[in-house]
């Protein structure tokens, strides 16, 4: 998928909305409302809403016996993990249970309090994944209402989020923000990095290293293997670098040519078996950051896995 110019609401059928609320009163005025859009939707299929417990059982409450007819899922059964995790599970939950086109209202609420709020590195990668939104899921005609609890996610979280989506008054193209998200330096690798040599380490050597830093065999292997397979999929590499103690290895790959794709790695693949091309995919959804910063004429592409 080559990224276009971030799509106006008027062109994109995927309406990627935001609602701010402080109090349980607010959530429910503003929840209601849309859920009685989506049940008034002709042929679609049933609203879910996606949302911490305690709002869950606000809704059911407020439903009454409507609330038959709306899905209830915990957010923390949700977002369980990483942003391309949480790109990897709405797509298959549109692919599973959206109408034709897309179609479906989606009441959802990230778990700012726990992984997405815990540091501003993992904001970071939220508010990239609210922004890449816009691009990758641009054809469906999906209705995305992403409630924020301002008691949690507070006013930095709140104002950077606004930014990501189309209703606001501020939004910004996916890729001039994704952009702006890479700009920020990463701590550079330390001196004491294990050096491979082009064209990329082998499995058995990542492998190795990795259960030598302390992963388990099982996590040492998942590590290897993304890292072998976004090697393969960024072509001949320059070289690369191992580095860091579990759960926190790291490595770093090194290519002669840029990358220049905001999606890299984040555009879901068409079937659930890997695919030759489809490594930057994988690895990130095994591991914890997937960094792809273009610098000059080549990049480098930093895998974290825990």
């Amino acid at each position: 998928m080559t990224p276009q110019p971030a799509p106006s609401p008027s062109q994109s059928p995927f309406d990627h909305r935001m609602a701010v609320y402080a109090t349980d009163d607010e959530f429910l005025a503003t929840a209601l409302p849309f859920l009685a859009e989506a049940l008034a939707a002709p042929g679609e299929p049933p609203p879910v809403a996606i949302a911490a417990p305690a709002s869950l059982d606000l809704l059911r409450d407020a439903l009454g016996t409507d609330a038959k007819d709306v899905g209830l899922v915990p957010h923390t059964e949700w977002y369980t993990g990483s942003a391309a995790n949480a790109i990897a599970q709405g797509a298959g939950y549109l692919a599973a249970n959206a109408g034709p086109g897309g179609r479906i209202h989606l009441l959802m609420e990230p778990v700012w309090g726990g992984r997405a709020g815990r540091s501003p590195r993992e904001t970071a990668e939220w508010i990239r994944y609210e922004a890449l939104a816009n691009l990758l899921f641009a054809p469906l005609a999906t209705t995305a209402l992403c409630a924020y609890d301002a008691r949690v996610a507070g006013p930095a979280i709140v104002a950077a989020a606004r930014r990501a989506h189309p209703d606001t008054g501020v939004y910004e193209d996916p890729v001039r923000l994704a952009a702006e998200l890479d700009a920020v330096p990463q701590p550079p690798a330390p001196a004491d990095a294990e050096r491979f040599p082009g064209p990329a380490p082998t499995g058995d050597a990542v492998r190795t290293w990795a259960a030598a830093r302390g992963l388990s065999a099982a996590d040492a292997e998942l590590f290897a293997t993304a890292v072998t397979e976004a090697a393969g999929a960024l072509g001949p590499l320059d070289g690369a670098l191992l580095w860091g103690e579990a759960p926190a290895c790291v490595a770093e790959l090194r290519i002669a040519r840029r990358v220049d794709d905001p999606l890299a790695g984040f555009v879901p693949p068409p079937s659930a078996e890997l695919e030759p091309g489809q490594g930057l995919w994988f690895a990130r959804q095994v591991c914890a950051y997937v960094d792809v910063r273009d610098e000059g004429e080549g990049a480098s592409v930093r895998l974290q896995y825990g």
